[in-house]
């Protein structure tokens, strides 16, 4: 079973597990986005999101349910092969990585990188 891995230019840290809650918050809306994904041998497979509120293309996918404050729901996405997180200085808010409950901003795996340099979450060995 794949891992997943967290590349941000030539550097590349492995996360040590094959699932994790990504993080973020809106940059207009200013709520909460949440999705919970998985490295299989097909790709990244998107298992769960949530979001605090809708607004801004942010509107809860079918079958939503309110748990916790969050409209949550199982999306039907193919696997995909990585994702991108598109990182910038203007938000204010770097994305997240939660593993087991603990969450870190991507930035704090690669030290003194940028605010606004891309990091690519995949599936690996």
């Amino acid at each position: 079973m794949p891992g997943l891995c967290l590349v941000l230019g030539a550097a590349m840290v492995a996360l040590g597990v094959d699932a994790t809650e990504l993080r973020w918050t809106h940059s207009v809306q200013k709520t909460e986005w949440r999705e919970s994904w998985r490295a299989t041998s097909a790709g990244l497979q998107l298992e769960r999101a949530a979001v605090q509120g809708s607004g801004a293309g942010m509107e809860p996918g079918e079958g939503a349910r309110l748990e916790n404050g969050f409209w949550a729901w199982r999306p039907q996405r193919p696997p995909q092969p990585e994702l991108i997180l598109t990182r910038s200085g203007y938000t204010g808010a770097d994305w997240q990585i939660c593993i087991k409950g603990s969450c870190r901003d991507v930035g704090s795996y690669f030290p003194g990188s940028a605010p606004d340099q891309d990091a690519i979450l995949k599936p690996c060995p």
